[in-house]
């Protein structure tokens, strides 16, 4: 197993606290850390041809967005603190597309930050964290 550490954001302020967290982390044990953003998406629609090339261009523009809004500048951080980052903006399921990136990259922990949501829509959807905590093959830390 790497000493690296994905860490999963969203721009959230639980995405923030996650960041100083991993900072923190890496600090003391010289990880490095690839930072994810998912945006969430599903492969399940039925479209024409033309839908398809006019969503194609939407998930080009989405990435295109979250890496200048919320990817460069976590990554930003992370450099001007002198830690090693790598960063992945893809689409997909969000836990299970960290999941995934966590095995292709060995990496030794998952950090994400809560986000507080709760009541029925966390009760009947889960959380990316909760489903995490569930699932992963790699401790997962999340940050409050």
């Amino acid at each position: 197993m790497s000493n690296t550490v994905l860490l999963a954001v969203d721009g959230s302020d639980g995405s923030h606290r996650a960041t100083a967290h991993a900072i923190a982390r890496a600090k003391l044990g010289g990880s490095k850390i690839l930072l994810t953003y998912v945006i969430e998406w599903s492969a399940y629609s039925f479209n024409t041809p033309e839908e398809n090339a006019q969503r194609h261009k939407r998930r080009e523009q989405e990435i295109e967005r979250a890496t200048t809004s919320v990817v460069g500048p976590a990554a930003d951080r992370l450099r001007d603190a002198g830690i090693e980052v790598e960063t992945v903006v893809q689409h997909g399921p969000p836990a299970e597309t960290l999941i995934r990136l966590a095995k292709e990259h060995d990496v030794a922990q998952i950090v994400i930050g809560r986000r507080g949501e709760s009541g029925i829509k966390s009760l009947i959807f889960g959380s990316v964290a909760g489903n995490l905590i569930q699932t992963s093959p790699v401790p997962v830390v999340v940050v409050p």
